[in-house]
């Protein structure tokens, strides 16, 4: 796969200075990765510099939702990488999700080396603090024009990033136990990493917020009783020195943290049980203490400890260990692992060429 650079592209690096309170999310590299689908096929892969999109006000994203997209990282550790982890995952649930949305599937092969060209030219700009890295989006969007309501035939494969800190910032989470609203129904699109799913959460984003929580938790559409996931993020709980997490069905996002905690955790000696989890179930386990760890695992925040549960209704539930001592075990393994400073014997750890400019 050629990689077209656009000199503007090197020109936007050469100028770009990273502001000294990065945040989450908020600064981006002056780059993107760019690569059109029209007419049955992919065409070249182009580096260009960060700027607005040009879309004709019929295109299909903009009316019907039809895109996708991704979470990834690159890491830099005492001046060793930059490293990526697990991207050929993040490429295969890319194109499930494509599949589910009716979009083209974009070929690993460029999907990969977008994201590589990203991490490579932007070297210098990944934070190099433990706990931060270059935080990685790519996306696809459809660009047809037509307003009919039909799958899209053009679409728009993108890569950015953003140099980031902590997406939660400090402390234990607050998390509303979601008994109103829904996030997914089976055979619906909860499993696909796609906007609505998103957006779909806000309305329970605002609510939680105004009663003082910080995240929600999802129950099933059909009996609102057993777990499924947060907004964004898998849910992990530890009841009598097991890790619970829900089992996957199509109404939760596939994790890849999640998936390499539960690997991890059995590597460190834990014993893992996917199941179905009902909340009353989880609810008496926190009461008599049995339960004494509950997090939040996904890309962007790693892991992040539930200090309580609680719902509208005013109840609430302390976690017995907020500190969480399993917690903080896997998420300094999975850290020392994606930073390069441990042996990664799965094979999960990929070291990025740097690219100079």
């Amino acid at each position: 796969m050629t990689l077209n650079v656009d000199p503007k592209a090197l020109e936007a690096l050469n100028n770009f200075k990273l502001p000294e309170d990065i945040g989450f999310g908020r600064t981006m590299v002056p780059i993107m990765a760019v690569c059109d689908f029209e007419n049955g096929k992919w065409g070249e892969l182009q580096l260009l510099p960060y700027g607005p999109l040009e879309l004709d006000p019929t295109a299909k994203v903009l009316h019907y939702g039809q895109e996708i997209f991704e979470g990834m990282k690159a890491y830099h550790y005492e001046g060793h990488g930059p490293y990526l982890f697990r991207a050929d995952q993040n490429a295969k649930r890319f194109n499930e999700s494509a599949k589910r949305m009716a979009m083209a599937e974009v070929p690993e092969e460029i999907y990969l080396e977008a994201v590589r060209a990203i991490v490579g030219y932007s070297n210098d700009f990944i934070p190099v603090q433990s706990g931060e890295s270059l935080y990685i989006r790519p996306f696809m969007i459809s660009t047809e024009e037509h307003l009919g309501i039909k799958p899209s035939e053009k679409f728009k494969f993108l890569v950015i990033a953003s140099p980031s800190g902590a997406y939660f910032s400090t402390g234990f989470l607050k998390v509303l136990i979601e008994r109103e609203f829904i996030r997914a129904c089976p055979g619906g699109m909860g499993a696909a990493k796609t906007g609505g799913n998103y957006a779909g959460s806000l309305i329970s984003a605002q609510k939680a917020k105004s009663l003082g929580f910080q995240q929600t938790l999802w129950l099933d559409a059909l009996e609102k009783t057993y777990i499924e996931e947060m907004s964004g993020m898998n849910f992990f709980s530890v009841i009598n020195g097991k890790l619970h997490t829900p089992e996957i069905q199509d109404t939760i996002l596939d994790g890849i943290t999640r998936n390499s905690l539960i690997q991890l955790a059995k590597d460190l000696g834990y014993e893992v049980v996917e199941e179905k989890m009902n909340i009353n179930d989880l609810l008496t386990a926190i009461e008599n203490g049995s339960c004494s760890e509950c997090f939040a695992c996904g890309t962007a925040a790693i892991i992040t400890p539930i200090g309580m549960l609680g719902d509208a209704g005013g109840n609430e539930w302390n976690i017995k260990n907020p500190e969480g001592p399993i917690a903080k075990e896997l998420r300094e393994t999975l850290l020392s692992l994606q930073e390069g400073r441990i042996e990664d014997i799965h094979g999960w750890r990929e070291t990025v060429k740097v690219i100079c400019h």
